[in-house]
């Protein structure tokens, strides 16, 4: 696949459109987000849409986001939602083939199961966008548009590092990290536990042993193995969440235990994640985390469209192409100069 980079340029006009029809205290109000998709280019075609879940505030942004750039561009939309069954979502894009789909934007459950799709894809002669998750390899052709989850990761941790480099210099006692895993078999949480490592192993006289929570990406499972984990070894200095959606189950288990706490306060564990939701905006302005990862989620959405149609329009029926989004770190150092830059502090959450 060909790899394409995003134009600073693109992001930076994005977040002043954004600005204009949002209020930067997260106040959308429900107002279109004005996406850079010009209208009526997919006029007369018909699009399947199909996202695994809607559970977090990331994905359902990420519908609402993709199903505007699609009735911007005047497409016949074929919406699907699989409930995180990676079997339903393989039938449900084959209904989509079926009912002759001119292309399909997809959210994978997996990297396992979005090889599947694309390939049947491939095999229809369909062309195919995967949104925000990768597939695990490059075996079928795809337009893949994807944050740079590794790199974002290491940023941020990056961050949490250097306030923990203060702690040390006033303990000169090691410290204990601890990273919430994703569900391994997602490229994306695969490439965030490495840029976790990336951060804490270039620093092997200020960390002990990283403790592993494995979350599976599921609510009730992160509280459960966080709070063994706690309880295991009470003493945790710094937390990093793979996603920001699991801050309500962070706070349940810190809370009990003192350790929920705002920057300065003793007991503060320094907290990062990544994703850039509207939460983990909130939490950082109440300074009860250090610093997010940030996806630009309006960026990946507006390119998916963008480039599903530039394949149609040039009737390439099995497109090949990687759009990064670099993404970035909000810390509590930046925040003053790039709040305005990230989702979730300038949009209200879709689901409130």
């Amino acid at each position: 696949m060909k790899l394409f980079q995003r134009p600073i340029a693109v992001g930076l006009a994005l977040m002043l459109l954004l600005v204009g029809c949002t209020s930067a205290g997260g106040g959308g109000g429900g107002k279109k987000l004005n996406l850079d998709v010009p209208e009526g280019s997919l006029k007369d075609k018909t699009i399947c849409f199909n996202f695994q879940a809607l559970e977090t505030e990331f994905w359902a942004a990420g519908k609402t986001a993709i199903s505007e750039g699609l009735a911007r561009a005047g497409a016949k939309v074929l919406e699907f939602n699989s409930n995180e069954d990676a079997n339903r979502q393989l039938e449900q894009i084959k209904d989509c083939i079926t009912q002759k789909a001119d292309g399909i934007i997809f959210i994978p459950q997996d990297g396992s199961s979005a090889n599947t799709v694309i390939k049947t894809a491939n095999a229809a002669k369909v062309p195919v966008v995967a949104f925000n998750r990768p597939p695990a390899d490059d075996s079928g052709k795809a337009l893949v548009v994807v944050a740079d989850n590794r790199s974002v990761a290491k940023q941020t941790v990056e961050y949490l590092v250097s306030e923990a480099k203060k702690k040390f210099e006033k303990t000169n006692k090691k410290l204990q990290p601890l990273i919430m895993v994703g569900d391994l078999a997602d490229v994306n949480a695969v490439q965030r536990k490495e840029g976790f490592y990336d951060a804490i192993k270039a620093n092997p006289d200020l960390f002990k042993k990283p403790i592993e929570v494995e979350t599976k990406w599921d609510a009730s499972t992160a509280q459960r193995n966080l709070q063994s984990a706690m309880q295991a070894n009470p003493d945790v200095d710094l937390l990093f969440t793979s996603s920001d959606f699991m801050y309500p189950q962070i706070q349940a288990v810190l809370s009990p235990l003192g350790k929920w706490k705002k920057v300065g306060e003793e007991g503060h564990v320094i907290i990062g994640g990544l994703d850039g939701d509207n939460r983990a905006c909130n939490l950082m302005r109440e300074q009860m985390v250090d610093a997010t990862g940030v996806q630009d989620l309006l960026f990946e959405a507006e390119a998916s469209v963008k480039e599903l149609t530039a394949a149609i329009n040039a009737k390439e029926a099995q497109p090949s192409k990687v759009v990064k989004d670099p993404g970035f770190a909000l810390t509590l150092a930046n925040m003053g100069e790039k709040e305005n830059d990230m989702w979730g502090c300038v949009i209200d959450p879709p689901n409130k």
